[in-house]
């Protein structure tokens, strides 16, 4: 069974770090493009950041570079969000989701989803 868990959410206040972890089981991680995603009330969801499975390539979106890092460790089936310098606009319910091979921010090309995780940046 396919499946993707993230855990690390909370409550933090602006300017501090948190970081994500999406845990993948029933498929190899080191075949797949793990995409961050994130949704606050009101609006769309969008692509915070992703990493590619061949080349580890990495994208982040310009409201969060230079403050966000991914990465994966592929033994523990696990791709992390290090969230630095945390803001209140980046509250939000953060989710990972998978796909084969190059990553993407077109989230309707994720193939698994995460159940996501509330992260709340106080001000």
């Amino acid at each position: 069974q396919v499946q993707l868990v993230e855990s690390g959410g909370g409550l933090v206040q602006s300017g501090g770090s948190l970081t994500l972890s999406c845990v993948a089981s029933g498929f190899g991680l080191a075949n797949y493009a793990i995409g961050w995603f994130r949704q606050a009330p009101g609006k769309q969801r969008e692509g915070v950041s992703c990493s590619s499975a061949v080349d580890d390539n990495t994208f982040y979106a310009d409201s969060v570079k230079g403050r966000f890092t991914i990465f994966r460790d592929n033994a523990k089936k696990t791709v992390y969000l290090q969230m630095n310098s945390l803001k209140p606009e980046d509250t939000a319910v953060y989710y990972c989701a998978a796909k084969l091979l190059l990553a993407t921010t077109q989230a309707r090309r994720y193939d698994y989803w995460g159940q996501g995780t509330q992260v709340t940046v106080s001000s």
